[in-house]
């Protein structure tokens, strides 16, 4: 019998590795949200519809937001701010209700940073932006996906 949906006793981990290859834990986080679109649309002819499909490059981004109390905030600020190239990996923390054990967006660049006003009523927040140029996703039972292809140029 599986678990209903409503059932989600996992916590979810997000780290970047920066450049030199060490491993930065995001504390505290409040959101990551990586955007994986590969668009592609029907190619039509005046003899009928669907004949082939046009595929546009892959658009991989992300955005994080976390909040301006640990060195997290400071040190992806530094990282946008040198156009330092990074990855960001989603992984299980505890639990096992994730669809996937590693979501890891490699060759990371951070195109915006927006930080919120500081107030009264709690800590300040910063969103950060960007884009990456390759993803690997590997699901819980050990399949991994990448995309979008690597080629020599």
């Amino acid at each position: 019998m599986s678990s209903p949906e409503t059932s989600w006793n996992t916590r979810l981990a997000v780290r970047y590795t920066d450049d030199k290859g060490v491993d930065h834990e995001i504390s505290p986080i409040q959101s990551f949200t990586p955007t994986f679109a590969t668009t592609a649309e029907p190619l039509h002819s005046i003899e009928r519809t669907h004949v082939g499909v046009v595929v546009q490059p892959y658009s991989l981004t992300f955005s994080l937001t976390v909040n301006a109390i640990g060195p997290a905030t400071a040190q992806l600020t530094a990282l946008a701010l040198n156009a330092t190239e990074f990855s960001i990996s989603m992984q299980e923390r505890s639990g096992d209700d994730w669809s996937f054990s590693t979501i890891v967006l490699s060759r990371c660049v951070i195109t915006s940073a927006a930080p919120t006003a500081a107030t009264v009523a709690g800590a300040p927040q910063a969103t950060f932006s960007g884009f990456s140029m390759h993803v690997d996703a590997t699901d819980a039972g050990g399949a991994k996906t990448s995309g979008p292809l690597q080629s020599a140029l």
